[in-house]
Order: structure tokens, then sequence, then C-alpha cells
């Protein structure tokens, strides 16, 4: 196969082609005498896997999937390539789990607020008088507050981004933690986890800092709900469709696997 066989299957340019190549997305070519490409069913195969994978796991996770089956290729160091694809993969559905288990507790969480609406006590919120610019000291998993409450590090660590993020929510309207009233260092309640989880969803998602607060402020008020549900539904037909890409993606990557012979 030339290049331009390889290309016309899925509207891609020559040059893409040489790309995916060049990145390890597809195996090096074969050459003639006169130095020119020559493809195989094998580098059909693996770039057919390549763009499956793209819509299930992103460009990054598809490209450093199909390098680590590449990995002990000829001219290579070895490596246990079929494991570290699969790790790979094995992360992918672990944060589509997640992000499942993440809606439904929003999900959950509005049926109970519907119900307890304006019924937050007055000593659960932060307030000007106990606002301070303080973090409190360095925390990690560690370290606790109490079974209720966390603080920036521990939210942080728990999210896997940075206590600037989180202030960066905060700021946004996203997320009121209260303060310690001794030291007004941030602890952040049962339902600021939800928030912060549910804004880490919603960003990962593409939505703006502005349609995510607004979107936590419907949950908190549990009133006019139109906005909510249709971020939700929205949300979950991606999850849906991400789910449906990967097994997809499954299924042109265990082929690719076995034209490489890699097994058990």
């Amino acid at each position: 196969m030339r290049p331009s066989d390889l290309a016309r299957e899925h509207g891609l340019s020559t040059q893409a082609v040489r790309n995916y190549e060049r990145d390890g997305f597809i195996p090096a070519a074969e050459r003639t005498d006169s130095g020119y490409r020559i493809y195989t069913e094998v580098h059909a195969a693996a770039l057919r896997a390549f763009l499956a994978l793209v819509p299930a796991h992103g460009h990054s996770a598809a490209g450093q999937i199909m390098r680590a089956l590449h990995a002990d290729a000829p001219g290579n160091a070895p490596a246990d390539a079929l494991d570290d694809a699969l790790t790979i993969i094995d992360r992918g559905h672990h944060q589509l789990l997640r992000d499942r288990e993440t809606l439904d507790a929003v999900r959950r969480a509005v049926d109970h607020l519907m119900a307890e609406a304006g019924t937050t006590p007055a000593t659960d919120r932060p307030t000007g008088a106990s606002r301070s610019t303080g973090d409190g000291p360095p925390t990690g998993p560690g370290r606790s507050t109490g079974a209720d409450r966390r603080t920036i590090g521990e939210l942080a660590h728990r999210l896997q981004v940075t206590p600037a993020t989180l202030r960066t929510w905060e700021n946004a309207g996203i997320l009121t933690p209260a303060r310690d009233p001794l030291t007004g260092y941030r602890l952040y309640r049962a339902t600021d986890v939800r928030d912060a989880e549910l804004a880490h969803l919603l960003r990962r998602g593409g939505y703006p800092l502005d349609h995510i607060a607004t979107v936590v402020r419907q949950i908190r008020t549990a009133g006019g709900t139109d906005t909510l549900s249709d971020a939700l539904d929205d949300w979950r037909r991606r999850l849906t469709a991400r789910g449906l890409a990967m097994l997809d993606a499954a299924t042109h990557l265990s082929h690719y696997v076995s034209l490489l012979g890699r097994g058990p």
C-alpha cells in the first residue's frame, strides 16, 4: 500500500499518515530501494485502531496506547508493551465510571435538595467576617480535618487538580467552602465535594466556568432546574457516546493486537 491508500480510507492527507508514522501511532513503514514507503495491512489496522481510540480516550491517550504497543519494536528498548497499553485503557474506563458515578450522585443530590432547599444552616456557609486568604497548612491524603470536612489539599488530591484550581472555582462562585473560625482556613463539606466533583466533570466536558457556576447554583437552590437537567442530560449523552466509542475502539485494537501476535 502507498500512503495515499491509507489516507483515502479515512479522508486524511498523506502528510497526516506520515505524521502518524513519525509520532509512533502506526509502525514504521518499509522502504523501497528508491526510498518510497510501503505500507501493509498491519499499518492499515494500526491506523484504524488509532483513529477509533481518539473519540474513546482522547488524542493524547490514543497516541500513548499506540506508542506503548510499538515500544518493543525492532530497534527500540524492550518493554512490556501490551500491559502498558492496557493500563492506559484501564485508566480511561476508570475515569468513565467515575464520571457516571458523579453524574448519578448529582442526580440524587438534586432530588434530596428539592426537599431541603433553603434549610442550610447559616453557620455552615462562609461569611464576610470569617473569610481570609489562608488555605491552611500543607495537607495530603493522610491528613484529615474530620469525617465530613476536607482541607484544600485533601480535596485537590481527591480530584487530582491543584489548590489554585479550587481557588479559581471559588472565585467563579462554583465553590463556597466554610472557614475554620480560629484559623480562617478553607474547609470543604460534603456538599462542597459534590460541587467540586461536578465542576471537574463539566470542565472535562468543555463547559465554561460561568455555566458551571449556574448549574451549581441550580443544585444549591433546587429551583428552576431546567439548566441543570439540560446540562446533565447533555453530559450523559456524551458519556454514552464515549462508552460506545470505547467498544468500537476495543474491536479495532483487538484486531490490531492479534496481527502483531501479542497476547498472554
